[in-house]
């Protein structure tokens, strides 16, 4: 047993070795007992980067950019709190997100006047971020089934601005066929594997075997469903917050597969520095792991990270 795997459920580390090698089973089970920073981005449909960093030193609380996003920001551990008293926080012009979750909208790359789906949107922060960076110019569907996070989306986006955007509340994998966009995000529902924390009497409860098979049994469908959306010429960004690779790379490798029947596909690299013109290196911390799906990254829980997974597909034809 690795240090501070006591403190995980059981199943974990044996399901993390069939996996990984011994050291970055290590690195997992010790980014799941890191305290994580706080992390938040500037909306930039009603705020800037040097807005929210002047609003942050007015109110002295140190800050460190990211260098692969301009609009990132790290707090320090503890620092939530005293952001949501700020302004910049009630007034919708920052949002708290994880660095890892800011990563697939930024791969997705929605450009004015695509249409775009953010297939499980709640509670859209990633819906949100799609719209900044396209300038609100694109016309964004954002799918939510329960009711109450549907709410809540709804409430995020008329807080951070996010004007054009379509919320359905349906199930998204019975969304009609009818439907086909440009660009689309499945951040799926999965285990948190990614995410869990050690120590933490919850996670024993909700982090079961029982939850990674109804996940995956989920994203299988969503994979099919969201594979189908896409219009030729088109791209899907799958994401989820585990470092499993039963939801990760099988779900992506195997839902190709099955629609390879009806049209062609190609995974392609996700390369951050590619997307946001960042400076080379400057995406050198990111704490990467293997993955057998060439051109995907995974990343490993540590401070600043959540475990993270994202593939980006491209529709041929």
């Amino acid at each position: 047993m690795t240090k501070n795997a006591a403190t995980l459920p059981e199943f974990f580390e044996p399901l993390l070795a069939e996996q990984y090698g011994a050291d970055d089973v290590q690195r997992i089970v010790e980014g799941c007992a890191a305290q994580r920073a706080t992390t938040l981005r500037a909306n930039t449909l009603l705020s800037n980067r040097s807005e929210v960093a002047a609003a942050l030193d007015a109110a002295e609380l140190p800050w460190q950019p990211v260098g692969w996003y301009d609009d990132a920001f790290v707090l320090p551990h503890g620092s939530e709190g005293a952001l949501r008293e700020l302004p910049i926080y009630q007034e919708g012009r920052v949002y708290l997100q994880s660095l890892s979750s800011m990563i697939p909208a930024l791969v997705l790359g929605a450009q004015p006047r695509e249409d775009v789906c953010d297939l499980c949107a709640a509670p859209g922060g990633k819906t949100t971020q799609i719209a900044a960076l396209a300038g609100g110019e694109a016309y964004l569907t954002a799918c939510e089934m329960h009711a109450p996070r549907a709410e809540k989306l709804e409430h995020n986006l008329a807080k951070l601005g996010a004007r054009n955007v379509t919320v359905m509340r349906v199930d998204a994998r019975r969304m009609d066929d009818f439907f086909s966009f440009d660009r689309v995000l499945l951040d799926a529902p999965c285990s948190g594997s990614g995410t869990i924390a050690a120590g933490d009497p919850r996670t024993a409860k909700r982090f079961t075997p029982a939850l990674v098979a109804k996940s995956q049994k989920a994203q299988t469908a969503l994979m099919d469903k969201a594979l189908s959306l896409v219009k030729p010429g088109g791209t899907l960004v799958y994401s989820t917050c585990s470092v499993l690779a039963g939801e990760n790379e099988e779900i992506v490798a195997r839902g190709l597969k099955r629609a390879g029947k009806r049209g062609s596909y190609e995974v392609q690299p996700v390369s951050l520095e590619d997307v946001q013109g960042a400076p080379a290196g400057s995406c050198s911390d990111l704490p990467l792991l293997p993955t057998s799906l060439e051109g995907a990254l995974c990343l490993a829980p540590t401070e600043f990270y959540e475990g993270f997974f994202v593939a980006k597909i491209k529709r041929l034809a």
